[in-house]
């Protein structure tokens, strides 16, 4: 599937088993309207359901990742089209989704945007990439689950501090702190993020969905329970055709060709 021109506020791009959804709001740094939030809902809830999709990238057009809600344009009155809760679900597809998800960071990362980047599996950066949680300086306790999230990433303490606290730091403080696992230059930043995506999407896709699910099964389960699972499926897994290729590959010192089952 090349680039789909059936929406306003995103695009999505599927290619060698990476799926980009690019926030398209360029001249607002994508900011977050309705619109944005169907649109994203949409895109999502269908790659979720498509097993072409090994990566899902999230990143932003133009100089801005997301910087949250578009303020100018709800104190301005906007109401493009009705905000429906189930929206808000997109936070849980790029969480669990089976694909594995990418937050690649090119500029401003804040509210509620920060909230779907945390969401993603992974997260690199720009270095002229900013970061805030900044909910508390609207007026607003939060939304995109980043109570949840981000203390599972940073510590409980550090997330507590960037959310009562709020306040702009850049993009080597985020790798400080753990935030992303990488940052690149500017000019090289796209080209970056896209050779990481397509070094996972090059991985054996059974064990890749299985080692995300297996992430997410943790995160619901006690850990005797988690155990019952991750043996299930790694006995499932080691018994396929593309992990009996791998140790073929591996001994004979040569590229693996997988091919999903």
């Amino acid at each position: 599937m090349g680039a789909s021109d059936t929406y306003q506020t995103i695009r999505y791009e599927l290619a060698d088993g990476i799926g980009t959804v690019t926030l398209n709001r360029p001249d607002r740094l994508n900011g977050i309207i309705n619109t944005m939030m169907r649109e994203l809902h949409e895109v999502l809830s269908t790659a979720a359901l498509d097993p072409a999709v090994r990566v899902l990238v999230l990143t932003g057009a133009g100089k801005g990742f997301c910087p949250g809600a578009d303020l100018k344009h709800y104190s301005e009155g906007g109401a493009d089209e009705p905000l429906r809760p189930v929206y808000f679900d997109l936070t849980r597809l790029l969480h669990e989704m089976p694909a594995v998800t990418v937050a690649a960071i090119n500029g401003a990362c804040a509210g509620a945007g920060l909230g779907w980047a945390c969401a993603c599996d992974l997260r690199v950066a720009s270095e002229r990439a900013t970061f805030n949680t900044a909910f508390l300086d609207v007026a607003v306790a939060g939304d995109m689950g980043g109570p949840w999230t981000l203390p599972r990433i940073v510590g409980p303490a550090k997330a507590r501090e960037l959310y009562f606290l709020p306040g702009k730091f850049g993009a080597d403080e985020a790798l400080r702190m753990g935030l992303v696992s990488k940052v690149f230059p500017d000019d090289t930043f796209r080209a970056e993020a896209a050779a990481l995506a397509a070094r996972l999407a090059a991985a054996a896709p059974l064990a890749l969905r299985g080692m995300k699910a297996n992430f997410v099964a943790a995160e619901r389960l006690g850990f005797s329970d988690f155990l019952d699972i991750e043996t299930e499926r790694h006995t499932r897994i080691t018994a396929s055709e593309d992990c009996i290729e791998a140790f073929r590959a591996f001994v004979e010192k040569r590229p693996a060709n997988f091919q999903g089952r």
